[in-house]
């Protein structure tokens, strides 16, 4: 599981596992995944990828 102390240095220590992200065109926002179920979870409202997530590249 990933780490996020000390807090206040905007960093995480370690990947966050079980999960990835990709990116919309449509929307130009990141999507979060869980690679379990498939199921999106989240999505950045700034256009900007989340911290310690692993991006999926598309074919």
């Amino acid at each position: 599981m990933a780490k996020n102390a000390p807090v206040g240095d905007n960093a995480r220590r370690g990947a966050v596992r079980d999960r990835s992200q990709t990116f919309n065109p449509v929307t130009e926002t990141w999507t979060k995944r869980d690679t379990g179920t498939g199921r999106f979870m989240d999505q950045k409202q700034d256009g900007t990828p989340f911290k310690g997530v692993r991006k999926e590249h598309g074919k």
